[in-house]
């Protein structure tokens, strides 16, 4: 096991404007330790999403290296991104991002699934402490934002990633319920020891993690 779970070093990223090339993220460099739990901040347009998403293997740098349990992301082609999305790495997102046409219960076990580690009674475990198990047969749209986001949550966890992100995982909901789904989040990465990547506007969020990492104008402030 290498001493830390995320090592990013010196990430950049160029994107096309109208006026020339924006420069996004200009020589970003940190790390995340196992089981830790950090709040990426910053202003808008930071470049904080896409750092995620980089590091997600979503996008791709243009420089740099983001070494994930020892596998430089970044190096890696299309393929290799799409496996360690499937086995090491989960991603919540703001918008929850369920699939409509499958119930409660097949989102949650949907990313476990692909990555050949389906787990019933895990799944049953997490249904149960997100309070999903009363509604394992509905439909994403029969439920509430807070229940879609805690499916998402699920369906994060079921797979027993090594590395969460959260790209404003409480964005969406009101700060009550926000909170609480925070909660029910961070004990369960606590519990299967996974890492945590959040990026997030809210202070009462970032407060609530174990450090925060904080992005201005592409570079680490």
């Amino acid at each position: 096991m290498t001493k830390d779970l995320l090592t990013v070093e010196h990430i950049e990223k160029t994107f096309a404007g109208a006026e020339g090339p924006v420069q996004i993220l200009n020589g970003v460099s940190f790390s995340l330790g196992h089981g830790e739990t950090l709040a990426l901040t910053g202003e808008s347009g930071s470049g904080k999403s896409t750092l995620l998403h980089i590091i997600g293997g979503l996008e791709t740098a243009d420089a740099g290296s983001a070494r994930i349990d020892g596998a430089d992301i970044v190096s890696v082609d299309d393929a290799g991104r799409a496996a360690l999305r499937r086995g090491t790495i989960s991603v919540v997102f703001q918008q929850f991002n369920l699939i409509p046409s499958l119930d409660v219960a097949a989102n949650i076990s949907f990313q476990a699934r692909l990555a050949g580690r389906s787990d019933p009674g895990w799944n049953a475990t997490l249904s149960e402490r997100l309070g999903l198990s009363d509604h394992l047969r509905k439909y994403p749209e029969q439920l509430s934002g807070g229940q879609q986001q805690r499916v998402a949550i699920g369906r994060t966890l079921a797979a027993r990633p090594k590395l969460v992100l959260a790209d404003e995982p409480t964005g969406n909901l009101d700060p009550e319920t926000g909170d609480e789904v925070l909660t029910l989040m961070l004990e369960l990465v606590t519990e299967t020891g996974a890492g945590l990547l959040c990026v997030t506007h809210s202070e009462r969020v970032a407060r609530r993690l174990d450090r925060r990492l904080t992005l201005s104008r592409g570079q680490v402030a």
